[in-house]
């Protein structure tokens, strides 16, 4: 069973190890969208995202993306 629209953890897991070093903050929604429907993992219709789902799945994503930046760091 994959991904479905909102299990944004797990999605933004796949998604910081796919686009390394890419501020989550910085992609469109457009962008986003299609790179969840993009994953081998994704298995939920595309049409159901929706701004609060893409906004999830970024949220995660970043905070991901600040933990990982705030390691190289130090």
């Amino acid at each position: 069973m994959g991904f479905k629209w909102d299990q944004a953890e797990e999605i933004a897991e796949v998604l910081a190890e796919n686009h390394p070093g890419i501020n989550p903050l910085e992609v469109r929604f457009t962008d986003l969208r299609q790179w969840v429907i993009d994953l081998d993992e994704f298995d939920d219709q595309p049409g159901s995202s929706s701004e609060s789902k893409l906004e999830a799945i970024q949220m995660a994503w970043n905070e991901l993306y600040e933990e990982q930046n705030d390691e190289e760091d130090e």
